[in-house]
């Protein structure tokens, strides 16, 4: 594999990480709205928002480490370059 074909490799990871972060960012947003009307609907339902909530932290976390790992692939590419 030459330096040329690594780079696009790599620049081409770094797209699909980059759209992977972007829908993940969308789904967290709507995710996280979503919940904003649940909870404003029935404050009685606190065991549903509890859980809503472990799902809104599991998708950050989640979305940190695809972050780490769009930040690992471009310091890669930088390297290669």
């Amino acid at each position: 594999m030459t330096a040329e074909d690594d780079i696009a490799s790599v620049a081409g990871q770094l797209a699909a990480l980059t759209r992977t972060v972007a829908e993940m960012d969308r789904k967290l947003t709507a995710l996280r709205e979503r919940a904003d009307r649940q909870q404003a609907r029935s404050n009685t339902q606190q065991e549903r928002s509890e859980v809503q909530q472990e799902r809104i932290d599991l998708a950050a976390r989640e979305l940190a480490e695809v972050s780490d790992r769009l930040q690992a692939a471009a310091i890669a590419l930088r390297e290669s370059i």
